[in-house]
């Protein structure tokens, strides 16, 4: 879509999306009457309205919990999803049969993206049930045409099978799944020419440049990185082209902006910070400037494949993921970028953080395989000195590298644990 004529679409849905908050969210009448904005004084994303729009954040959908941000009656929701709740009250997204149309184009957008078609075999190892995973790539899957294996996540081996004598060439899932459903490939003696895989969507789990090449070798696949949040709609929202030059965000649905988290000023395109997203389709749940807690950046000018949406960087991790060890901002991708260029390691790592004497230690441990673990200990001792100092160069502060033996690490059917805080902060 030409960019005038999309920015002209885009405003009329964010002046519709605000009129119909205003009317039928009385969080949201408050929030924009407490900012002297009415209804209908959105007009123009060129004169900067959007930012004169209220934030939201997870705890207002905590606060209003379960039902309070819903724009519709129940009687409308035809589905609802929620978050796990770990770290407090889950966040409840409801969906109208148009949400759920909306998701069904977004993803279907997002996989073919990675070569799907309707003579497709996908392998969807994301997970059902209340997690938006399975099911987005499901129903996008299902409006083209193609074929689904609804296998959620676990029994790792039987999976394997089934991709062998289902014929499966498309596989979505975490990065890290992908990962070890390779390392299971191996064991069972099943190599990636004894599969069909030609096209793989990962998400849900900030992964590295280093961890694509991995996985393509490993599984014989192009694999494309797609993101998503429960609370705007699940996966959909962004999705890398073949290209491989960013993921493009589908703003004709989802208005993407830059902040400086900590004082909520707008960024300039290629300046890293928060993303910020507005639904300006959205029924039962409509967001307004939505803080995802995600760190990225758009990319200015055009992507070689001719697609107009904006494009976003690799998401480099959660506000709520970075790590400060002695006053420095630390990223666990940004190890990760370390490790998988280092040749002797595997893909598994473990960031363990501890405050000893005041003092804040990182430590990382690092599998290798069965013939480095059983190498000389010189050679060990090098290889230690090399990660360190690698991650030093990148970090700007010193570390521990302790590498363990195959398997130690565990593994993730799911989003993959790869910090344990022991600090008592």
């Amino acid at each position: 879509m030409p960019h005038d004529e999309l920015r002209a679409l885009q405003e009329e849905r964010l002046r519709a999306t605000v009129e119909r908050v205003y009317y039928e969210v009385p969080f949201y009448r408050r929030a924009l009457q407490e900012r002297g904005l009415g209804p209908h004084e959105i007009r123009s994303l060129s004169l900067g309205d959007l930012t004169k729009l209220p934030f939201t954040t997870k705890e207002d959908l905590r606060d209003n919990y379960p039902y309070g941000l819903f724009a519709v009656p129940l009687s409308e929701v035809v589905r609802l999803h929620a978050s796990s709740g770990t770290t407090g009250k889950p966040t409840v997204v409801g969906y109208t049969r148009q949400d759920l149309d909306i998701w069904a184009e977004v993803m279907a957008r997002a996989l073919t993206c990675c070569g799907t078609t309707k003579h497709s075999m996908i392998h969807n190892a994301y997970g059902y049930g209340l997690f938006t995973g399975g099911l987005g790539v499901h129903y996008g899957a299902e409006r083209i045409g193609a074929s689904v294996i609804p296998v959620s996540g676990g029994h790792t081996k039987r999976q394997v099978m089934i991709m062998k004598d289902f014929g499966s060439t498309i596989l979505t899932c975490t990065p890290s799944y992908a990962l070890y459903i390779a390392e299971v490939m191996e064991e069972m003696g099943i190599s990636k020419e004894d599969l069909r895989l030609k096209g793989g969507l990962f998400g849900a789990e900030p992964w590295s440049e280093n961890m694509r090449t991995q996985i393509e070798a490993r599984l014989g696949l192009t694999a494309l990185d797609v993101y998503g949040i429960s609370e705007i709609i699940g996966p959909g929202v962004a999705v890398e082209c073949p290209a491989k030059q960013g993921l493009h965000i589908f703003e004709d649905h989802f208005l993407p902006e830059i902040i400086d988290p900590e004082t909520g000023e707008q960024l300039p395109p290629g300046t890293p910070g928060e993303l910020v997203i507005t639904t300006i389709t959205k029924q039962a749940l409509p967001l307004l400037r939505y803080r995802t807690r995600d760190i990225t950046a758009l990319i200015p000018g055009p992507c070689p494949c001719g697609r107009t949406h904006v494009r976003m960087e690799r998401i480099k991790g959660r506000t709520d993921d970075m790590l400060v060890i002695r006053g420095v901002n630390v990223f666990p991708s940004q190890i990760e970028e370390v490790l998988f260029r280092i040749s002797h390691t595997e893909p598994h790592y473990l960031i363990i953080v501890e405050r000893r004497e005041q003092l804040d230690e990182l430590e990382v441990w690092v599998e290798v395989s069965e013939s480095v673990f059983s190498d000389e200990v010189k050679k060990l001792e090098r290889l230690e000195y090399q990660i360190a100092r690698e991650i030093q160069d990148i970090l700007g502060i010193s570390v521990r590298v302790k590498l363990v033996e195959p398997r130690t690490i565990e593994r993730s059917e799911g989003k993959a644990k790869r910090v344990v805080d022991r600090r008592q902060l």
